[in-house]
């Protein structure tokens, strides 16, 4: 897959309403976020990724930590007794967090452990190896050179790693979260270490019970990316706020049975239908849902960029959009090209006369009880650094899992621009609300 992605650089504003770190409903979380160019997300993984015045309206006190964004969300914060700063990868589509604790060249942050003295390693014999690693699609090991409890994560791009389950304290803003799980990785593979290298890990964020979400008892979290300005906010906790509009609900697929290709954990909705314009897609519904070996599940997920469909509905859709889009668009005619190895429907645009993006069709994903339109410019991306002539080269922003050797649909944070989105998961559900997202974090008194 290309190299070029959007980074979105981000400020967080954590607002912790008590203090105990007993979180259930009553913390919040905030960021605004800024676009340059970055590197491809290590989701995707085929289960084979405030301001004062705000403050005192809620009545509390505010602390401020810093984010960033590779496509998946980073956190910064602090971990162990004394405190070491560390800035983690926030991944929805990850269960289990981990930091590199082994300082080798290529890494610019690490963990140390030996310098922490609340850094407790898991033991073998703990039944806390197997009954709290359930859930990860690797099980737990014995490691036999020193009887700790050995935890290892690969990815889709090939990317893995591996080391040590251990409990650790996670400083976030001014309070400590004792005894907290996380992986303490010692060896891996990166299929981009240059850009792996300026993070120090990962934290899981999806529904597992050892995610961040899960081990810290939020109920829920939203966010909001603007397709404006690059700007966005995202929220940790329970929030209502009067300007957001009744959010549409779709409910979370919750399979109990294992199935080789069905991610239990993922936040996993239910495609219905896709219609171009004012054409419903024929296709049957048995297209949507997931087959008997699991595969065929849809994933709403932050840690990847587009959205990416099962091969016969994306020719369909694909097919489609050609049609509406006839005379309108410039079809590049390179076969052999395909951007980032699963989007293979491009043009050719004019630039800077261009042409306007609201003449195309609106692309509108169809749930149950929910429906996520996208329409406009969210339907193109411009390819970075590629000309034809005095072209500029944008890719339809929908791509082939089956070139990906993906099996599942997967919807993708380009797609989410715009849209308020919550994921309850007390309800276990996900609700969706059109939005300009600047101005939500205007709204929330964040200067962005």
């Amino acid at each position: 897959m290309s190299s070029s992605r959007f980074l979105l650089h981000l400020t967080i504003f954590l607002l912790i309403f008590h203090q105990n770190f007993c979180f259930p409903s009553k913390q919040t979380l905030f960021l605004p976020l800024k676009t340059t160019l970055g590197r491809p997300p290590l989701t995707f993984a085929p289960r084979s990724k405030l301001s004062a015045s705000a403050a005192a309206a809620a009545g509390s006190t505010t602390n401020k930590l810093g984010f960033h964004h590779n496509v998946t969300l980073t956190v910064s914060l602090s971990v162990g007794s004394p405190p070491q700063n560390v800035t983690m990868v926030l991944d929805t589509g990850s269960e289990l967090s981990w930091l590199h604790c082994k300082k080798t060249p290529d890494l610019t942050s690490t963990f140390a452990p030996e310098l922490s003295n609340s850094y407790t390693p898991i033991p073998c014999a703990s039944p806390v190896c197997k009954t709290r690693t359930q859930d990860l699609p690797i099980p737990a090991s014995c490691d036999p050179n020193n009887r700790l409890c050995h935890v290892a994560v690969s990815y889709a791009d090939t990317s893995s790693i591996e080391g040590t389950l251990a409990y650790e304290n996670f400083v976030i803003g001014s309070s400590t979260r004792p005894g907290f799980l996380f992986g303490c990785m010692d060896s891996g593979f990166s299929s981009n270490s240059d850009e792996d290298s300026k993070t120090t890990g990962l934290m899981g964020m999806n529904r597992g019970s050892l995610s961040f979400v899960s081990q810290m008892g939020f109920p829920k979290f939203s966010y909001c990316i603007s397709g404006f300005d690059s700007s966005g906010v995202l929220l940790l906790g329970n929030a209502s706020f009067s300007w957001l509009k009744t959010l549409n609900y779709t409910p979370l697929i919750q399979r109990s049975d294992p199935l080789p290709y069905f991610d239990r954990v993922a936040y996993t909705v239910q495609l219905e239908g896709i219609q171009v314009g004012n054409k419903m897609l024929d296709l049957p519904r048995s297209v949507f849902l997931p087959d008997h070996t699991g595969a065929g599940q849809t994933m709403v997920d932050s840690g990847t960029q587009f959205t990416f469909l099962m091969g016969p509905v994306y020719t369909a859709l694909r097919n489609e959009f050609l049609q509406q889009t006839r005379g309108v668009l410039r079809v590049l005619e390179d076969p052999n090209f395909v951007f980032q190895g699963a989007m293979d429907l491009c043009y050719r645009i004019t630039e800077p006369a261009g042409m306007s993006f609201s003449n195309l069709p609106q692309v509108s994903l169809m749930f149950e009880g929910a429906e996520m339109s996208i329409s406009g410019e969210r339907l193109l991306y411009r390819v970075p650094d590629m000309n034809t002539g005095s072209d500029s080269v944008y890719c339809f922003t929908f791509g082939n899992s089956d070139l990906l050797g993906i099996e599942a649909f997967v919807i993708g944070n380009h797609h989410q621009q715009n849209v308020w989105m919550e994921f309850d998961l007390e309800k276990s559900r996900v609700g969706f609300a059109q939005i300009r997202c600047d101005l939500a974090g205007q709204r929330l008194g964040i200067d962005i």
